[in-house]
């Protein structure tokens, strides 16, 4: 194995819509890691939370839309030309099965969605095949592994695959990473409230993204659903 790897990072979502908590995230993520790939993958039928508000069309163009001028970003669409529940543990076997065993892949994901991780189809395999990168607030705490269930098993995985930053370069798989960062507040729950109420989400998204959401008369009829 090359002890330096070609590295691709992968950030998904419903992206219901896009905003800036995302993309700032996805970019300050590839900087601190020095991926050589961002890609950022919208889902089509999210296993884990509720349908999204709009159609996977919508929120691939808007997608799109979003990233146009910034090269560090890229969109990868294959979950959205998958029929049925959007499963992560597909997508990083086809990924793999794409790129082989010399390229470093790595998943990128918070923290509240990691302490999730056990009720994931075929959870135990991520690590077989990716790398998990996991965003924590400034201050996080690892899980209490004493209380049992799902706590005990995201412990018992931080600390048996826990690594650093260099091991996402030497390594392709197998290592967990978390990284602290101050997140933006910004919600897509409330960027659809806003709209369902008639008032303005502006400088909460791209200006591009705001436009097409007005020009496609979207999300004015819900205001619920999945961030």
């Amino acid at each position: 194995m090359s002890d330096k790897l070609h590295t691709i990072a992968l950030f998904g979502g419903t992206f219901d819509p896009v905003h800036f908590g995302h993309l700032r995230m996805a970019l300050e993520l590839r900087q601190a890691f020095g991926f050589d790939e961002m890609r950022l993958v919208p889902s089509h039928q999210p296993r884990h939370r509720q349908a999204p508000g709009v159609s996977s069309e919508h929120r691939r163009q808007m997608l799109a839309l979003a990233i146009q001028d910034c090269e560090e970003l890229q969109l990868d669409e294959r979950e959205l030309k998958r029929a049925g529940p959007t499963y992560t543990v597909d997508t990083l076997e086809e990924l793999r099965a794409e790129l082989g065993d010399e390229v470093s892949l790595s998943f990128c994901m918070g923290l509240d969605s990691l302490l999730t991780l056990p009720g994931w189809h075929r959870w135990e395999q991520l690590l077989q095949l990716a790398h998990l990168v996991v965003v924590a607030r400034p201050g996080w705490q690892l899980p209490a592994g004493d209380s049992g269930g799902a706590e005990a098993e995201v412990a018992e995985l931080m600390t048996r695959c826990a690594g650093e930053a260099a091991d996402l370069r030497r390594e392709s798989r197998g290592r967990l990473v978390v990284r602290e960062q101050t997140l933006l507040p910004i919600s897509a729950t409330h960027i659809r409230q806003l709209i369902a109420r008639g008032e303005s989400p502006r400088y909460l998204l791209p200006a591009a993204v705001l436009q097409y959401i007005e020009d496609n008369n979207l999300y004015r009829a819900t205001a619920d659903g999945g961030q």
